[in-house]
């Protein structure tokens, strides 16, 4: 009997509370639901704390020499973040006097810049956007108020002079084109969203429009792929979030946003199905909110950020699940973790700072930091000074080593598709690679032309550099160099050096202290110094036959690096030809 009583008692316990909390309902009764609970009364109280990697995540930033520094950032009041970043440059877009310019500064170039530093000019209204080739860092894609997009090749040490001459141009919008997007999988293939309400697809390759997206009534604020680049989600001013086949152009879902008169920023969040939005409300308070891509008639969650006025643009991390928001004008960054289960969105923290920003570029995951659990970078460009300052999202941990839960698998600098695959239809996630190497991945291509290529539109001069990116080798060699065929052999390129110096002290025998040597003095061992091969004359007489095969193969050694250096010079002639059989091309 005494078991019964106590269960009577906790039953009664339990009545009064319900009782308690229906008669005076107080702030903590509504987050607690004591008749669909299980447990103990003791314990529904508890609420617990969420477990989380990345609940510790702090912002680091750079320390000011290595910021970029005395840079003209522009004043423009464009809803754009003005900045590009790989792991090879930074490109800022900056304030001239007239048409449109940006600056393009290798990493390690940080410090106070020159106030003449080289800059790519040829627009000839200012620069709206820019985005770097996701498989090619030496090319960069910027779109202008001139109404074209054009295509920019960097070499790997920077710019030494202005760049004016382009490597496409691109026509096609009758306004000023506002936004770009390279797709995330698809070689060659650049979207471009003027303020004409057109969305044109691009295949750089070809230098011709695909595909024409004809399906927004206003202006577009922003456009996103999604993780294999088969859909692309758009916001637009008259307040609709849409999901369009980009192939088609034909709209798959569709449903009214956030209800505030500014502009609304739009992301994927990767491959799970779900976009998250940043605009504001009717009364203009500033939001996010998670949809899913198959019905966006209501949010799965809306939540209120703050009351402030500037545009918020989110940056989703496919590797660590978060999603970073960043008002244009604020000094903080909020940062979120992603989860498949209501709320969706867990706030973890946010990164605080005195100066505001006027953009934020942010590094790829393969330009990070691993040994110091770097998981994002962004690149800040300052409102009220010329300043560039990165600013490092680090996990806390102890060890130096590499952390295998931080650090999966990312998308590598490779095209999973081609250009003409993706418009016959076909998808493919991007390919990935491991950072456990340590070492920041690049790409480079080489820039020899291809003839075969059609030129669109070609500019009058520079025709020589047009597609040069564009060849058949479109995959980065990361072989070995030993690996590569056309590489020398170092013990060789020793053996030469080694020659050439032997050589060299043969010719400087007949100096005056050596003259003097010989008719005075007994030579030194280094007055003459030992030939590297013996040669082989015809009265030669050996005592053995292993010595015979040993000078046999030195002789025969001297002939093969002779050859080697005969054919790098025919080589050699035959690249001076056709430099000068292009120069004299380009002069007719």
């Amino acid at each position: 009997m005494p078991p019964v009583k106590d269960e009577m008692l906790e039953e009664t316990n339990c009545l009064e509370i319900i009782n308690i909390t229906e008669k005076s309902p107080t702030k903590n009764s509504a987050l607690v639901d004591v008749r669909a609970c299980n447990k103990p009364v003791a314990k529904v109280w508890f609420r617990g704390v969420r477990s989380s990697k990345f609940r510790h995540v702090y912002g680091v930033p750079f320390k000011r020499e290595r910021c970029y520094d005395n840079v003209k950032i522009t004043r423009n009041a464009h809803d754009s973040n003005f900045c590009a970043v790989n792991p090879k440059f930074v490109a800022i877009v900056t304030e001239v006097a007239g048409g449109g310019a940006f600056l393009v500064l290798p990493l390690d170039h940080t410090g106070r810049l020159d106030f003449n530093a080289s800059r790519v000019t040829g627009h000839k209204g200012p620069v709206l956007d820019i985005k770097w080739n996701p498989f090619n860092d030496n090319i960069i894609a910027s779109c202008s108020d001139d109404c074209t997009v054009k295509l920019w090749h960097i070499p790997d040490g920077g710019l030494s002079m202005h760049l004016t001459e382009w490597l496409v141009e691109l026509h096609g919008h009758k306004r000023r084109v506002a936004y770009i997007e390279w797709h995330p999988t698809a070689e060659n293939i650049l979207l471009s969203a003027g303020f004409d309400s057109l969305i044109i697809v691009w295949d750089v390759g070809k230098g011709e429009a695909v595909k024409l997206i004809d399906c927004h009534s206003d202006v577009i604020y922003c456009m996103s792929f999604n993780r294999d680049g088969s859909l692309l989600a758009t916001t637009c001013k008259d307040k609709k979030l849409r999901v369009i086949e980009p192939r088609r152009g034909i709209v798959l879902s569709e449903g009214h946003c956030h209800l505030g008169t500014k502009a609304s920023k739009c992301t994927f969040l990767g491959s799970r199905g779900r976009v998250v939005t940043t605009g504001f409300s009717r009364h203009s308070d500033r939001q996010y909110a998670v949809w899913d891509q198959h019905d966006l008639a209501k949010p799965l969650v809306c939540e209120t950020i703050d009351s402030s006025s500037g545009v918020v643009f989110p940056y989703y991390d496919h590797d660590t699940n978060m999603v970073y928001l960043a008002g244009k004008g604020d000094g903080n960054i909020r940062y979120y973790e992603v989860v498949d289960e209501p709320p969706y969105v867990h706030f973890l923290n946010q990164f605080l700072s005195g100066n505001p920003q006027r953009g934020l570029g942010f590094m790829p995951k393969r330009g990070v930091n691993t040994s110091a659990c770097e998981v994002f970078r962004f690149y800040k460009l300052h409102t009220s000074r010329g300043l560039c300052e990165p600013i490092s999202m680090i996990v806390p941990r102890k060890s130096d080593c590499f952390q295998e839960d931080l650090y999966p698998d990312t998308a590598a600098p490779l095209p999973s598709l081609t250009a003409k695959d993706w418009l016959s239809g076909m998808n493919a996630p991007p390919l990935l690679i491991s950072m456990k190497t340590g070492v920041t991945i690049s790409t480079h291509k080489p820039s020899t032309g291809n003839k075969d290529a059609p030129a669109l539109q070609p500019q009058d001069v520079n025709n020589r550099k047009k597609f040069m990116f564009l060849s058949r080798e479109t995959t980065p060699d990361y072989r070995p160099l030993n690996a590569c065929p056309n590489a020398l052999n170092h013990n060789n390129e020793n053996e030469i050096q080694v020659n050439e110096k032997s050589q060299k002290t043969n010719a400087n025998q007949n100096t005056k202290f050596h003259q003097l040597q010989r008719m005075f003095g007994k030579q030194t061992n280094d007055a003459e110094p030992v030939p590297l091969y013996k040669q082989i004359n015809q009265g030669d007489v050996f005592s053995t036959e292993h010595e015979l095969r040993l000078a046999f193969n030195r002789q025969g050694e001297e002939l093969r690096i002779v050859k080697r250096q005969l054919q790098n010079s025919q080589q050699r002639v035959r690249e001076l030809e056709q430099h000068v059989a292009a120069l004299q091309a380009k002069l007719q």
